[in-house]
C-alpha cells in the first residue's frame, strides 16, 4: 500500500454510515422547520384571540350605512358588535345544520341556527343569525311565539360567509338547509335580491318562548402550538441520539 492512500476500511466504513446519515439530515431540517412553524403559528394564534378578544369586548355602534357596507372586510371588521333597528322576514327564513360551536359555549348540538333575513328602515336587506334551535323544534311552527312582527332594535356582530370544506355537503334549498353560512345563496335560492356582503350573529334581544337562542360569543380557539412545536423538536432530538448510537455501535469492535 503506498504512502497516503486511503485505507479500504475506513473507505468502506465511511460508505457504510454516509447515506444513513444524508437521511437524519434531511429529517432534521424537516423536524426542526415544523417545529419553527408551529411557534409561528402560536403567535399568530395568540394575536388572533387578543384580537378578537378586544372585539368583542368593546361597546356596540350604529351599523353603518348601505353605502359603506362594500368597503366593510372580514380582516378589519368581523366580530364588530353593531346595533340596527329592523324587522324580521320570518317566512324566508333558513336553517343552517350545526353540531355545535366553539363560539357559543352554551349550544351543544346537534342543531340548526336560524338565519332570517331582516328589512332594514331604509329598505336595505340583512341576514341575521338569529341564534340555535335544537332538531326537535327546527320547524317554525313548533316555535310560534318566536316569529315576532314589528321593528326591533337588535344588537349583535358582524360576520362573513364561511367557506366550504371538502367534505361540507352541498346546500339542500327545496328543503331549506344548509351546512354552511352561506347568506349570498340563502338570499338567491329564496329571490331576496342584493343583500348585505356579512350577516349579523344576534345577541339580543331574546324572542318570546326563547328560541331561536341568541347570545354572546366568547374567543374560545384552540392554541395547542407550543406541544406540538415541542413535539416536533423532541422527535429532532432523538432522531440525533438514535443515530449517534448507531454510529457508535458501528464504531465498536466486533
Amino acid at each position: 500500500m503506498t504512502a497516503g492512500a486511503d485505507h479500504p476500511d475506513l473507505r468502506s466504513d465511511f460508505r457504510s454510515w454516509a447515506v444513513p446519515g444524508v437521511f437524519v439530515v434531511i429529517g432534521l431540517i424537516v423536524l426542526v422547520g415544523l417545529g419553527t412553524w408551529q411557534l409561528e403559528r402560536k403567535a399568530w394564534k395568540e394575536g388572533l384571540i387578543a384580537a378578537l378578544t378586544g372585539r368583542l369586548a368593546l361597546a356596540p355602534v350604529p351599523l353603518p350605512p348601505r353605502a359603506e357596507w362594500g368597503a366593510l372586510t372580514s380582516e378589519s371588521d368581523e366580530f364588530r358588535r353593531v346595533t340596527l333597528r329592523a324587522t324580521f322576514m320570518n317566512d324566508q327564513e333558513a336553517l343552517v345544520y350545526t353540531a355545535g360551536s366553539a363560539l357559543r359555549p352554551d349550544v351543544a348540538g346537534p342543531g340548526y341556527w336560524v338565519f332570517t333575513p331582516a328589512r332594514l328602515p331604509d329598505g336595505g336587506v340583512v341576514m341575521v343569525d338569529r341564534g340555535f334551535v335544537p332538531e326537535v323544534r327546527k320547524n317554525r311552527e313548533s316555535r310560534p311565539q318566536g316569529q315576532v312582527s314589528g321593528e326591533f332594535r337588535l344588537v349583535g356582530f358582524l360576520r362573513w360567509p364561511e367557506e366550504p370544506g371538502a367534505f361540507t355537503p352541498d346546500p339542500d334549498p327545496a328543503r331549506n338547509l344548509w351546512f354552511g353560512r352561506d347568506p349570498a345563496a340563502m338570499a338567491k335560492a329564496k329571490n331576496l335580491g342584493p343583500i348585505a356582503p356579512f350577516y349579523v350573529d344576534l345577541e339580543a334581544p331574546i324572542p318570546p318562548g326563547g328560541l331561536p337562542k341568541p347570545g354572546p360569543l366568547t374567543v374560545n380557539l384552540r392554541n395547542a402550538h407550543l406541544q406540538y412545536a415541542l413535539t416536533w423538536y423532541g422527535l429532532a432530538a432523538v432522531l440525533i441520539v438514535v443515530f449517534m448510537s448507531w454510529v457508535v455501535s458501528r464504531r465498536r469492535p466486533a
